[in-house]
């Protein structure tokens, strides 16, 4: 069954679900996983793209946009709800709802910023992991 991580960013934390999105992304793939990001719109997914080039100037987490980079070259893609790809190991979910495929993934991580849209989006989605008795763990990131 897939394992469902909420990582909450807490009152004071700097940065937002974006940066928090990296941070889970970037621990992911050093514990050699395969990450999918999925987004809510082409936006998002470039604004994502750009934000992988630049989150460390001393690292660099291997990525691509779903559809044009080569799978086997990028452990990390990134793509919009509507792009599902092939992947199924780590699902790192930034859309309002959760995805129809969620469950094909070993793990998901929900990235809960201090916007009252996704933490309102954020709390339905632990009701409907939580309905359906799949095993949630809480992060509160400081």
């Amino acid at each position: 069954m897939t394992r469902i991580d909420f990582y909450v960013l807490q009152p004071g934390a700097q940065g937002n679900r974006y940066a928090l999105a990296a941070r889970v992304t970037e621990k992911a793939w050093k514990a050699g996983r395969r990450v999918l990001i999925t987004t809510a719109s082409e936006d998002e997914k470039n604004h994502m793209n750009r934000l992988l080039w630049t989150y460390r100037e001393q690292s660099f987490i291997p990525h691509g946009l779903l559809g044009q980079a080569d799978p086997a070259l990028n452990p990390v893609l990134i793509g919009t709800e509507q792009e599902t790809g092939e992947e199924h190991d780590v699902l790192v979910n930034l859309c309002l709802r959760v995805p129809e495929y969620f469950s094909r993934f070993e793990r998901v991580l929900e990235c809960v910023d201090h916007d009252e849209q996704v933490i309102t989006a954020g709390r339905e989605h632990y009701r409907y992991y939580q309905k359906f008795g799949y095993p949630l763990h809480l992060h509160r990131i400081n």
